[in-house]
């Protein structure tokens, strides 16, 4: 099993979340998270990459337990995320950003070599190479996000809310993006608000409330799933 939550419970601080979410993502897969505002699904994210509060049960990717790692030692394993809201770094430029996406990265002919792969993915970006990612548009912003992610050379991609925001034709122009580095041996996580846009990529999802997985299915059937209609996709 390529990654692994069992019974993981967390949350911030005194505050449990997540109550013993037990889900996986096979190696090669792109797998979808839905659910409402507030049902945990960025804490299941950020507890993976070692960013919210651990409480109990287990992390494993290929098998290693790595909920008790720091965050760095966890993206050096293979993991990286795009955080919900880009939070790029607007007084740098988009090169400087993506540099900085590459931090894990000892390599630099093979770091550069991921540069021009993502460029050929967002030829955007390489137009903007030299300017301020805060005077980017929000598609570019997003672009921006998900390539800095990319730059560790991830196995394994954590994608939250990456059409937060955009308009319906940049929505299609990321996903679609998505599928290309899913193609190219990027396993993704995703978690996102567009639970029909997410279903369509995904090979499986899973449905959160309130900390607690309530469903799980193959994303075909989860689209035609009626309640998963009524309450996700405005059936």
């Amino acid at each position: 099993m390529f990654l692994e939550l069992d019974k993981l419970r967390a949350g911030y601080g005194p505050v449990e979340v997540l109550h013993e979410v037990s889900l996986h993502v096979d190696e090669g897969e792109i797998v979808s998270i839905l659910g409402a505002n507030g049902a945990g699904k960025t804490t299941t994210l950020q507890t993976i990459s070692g960013l919210a509060d651990y409480m109990g049960g287990a992390i494993r990717l290929r098998g290693e337990a790595i909920h008790s790692l720091p965050s760095h030692q966890i993206v050096s394993r293979g993991l990286a995320q795009s955080p919900e809201g880009r939070r790029i770094f607007g007084t740098l430029s988009v090169l400087e950003n993506l540099g900085l996406g590459a931090f894990t990265v000892r390599n630099q002919a093979a770091a550069a070599r991921t540069r021009d792969w993502i460029f050929e993915l967002f030829p955007r970006l390489y137009e903007r190479r030299g300017q301020l990612a805060g005077t980017l548009s929000g598609g570019e912003q997003q672009m921006l996000a998900i390539a800095r992610a990319l730059m560790a050379q991830p196995s394994l991609l954590l994608l939250d809310e990456p059409s937060l925001g955009l308009a319906p034709l940049l929505v299609k122009a990321i996903f679609e993006t998505v599928r290309k580095v899913n193609e190219s041996g990027v396993t993704v996580l995703i978690v996102e608000q567009n639970a029909r846009a997410a279903l369509k990529l995904a090979t499986r999802g899973y449905v959160l409330e309130m900390g607690r997985i309530v469903m799980e299915d193959r994303a075909e059937r989860l689209l035609a799933n009626p309640s998963v209609q009524q309450a996700y996709l405005g059936a």
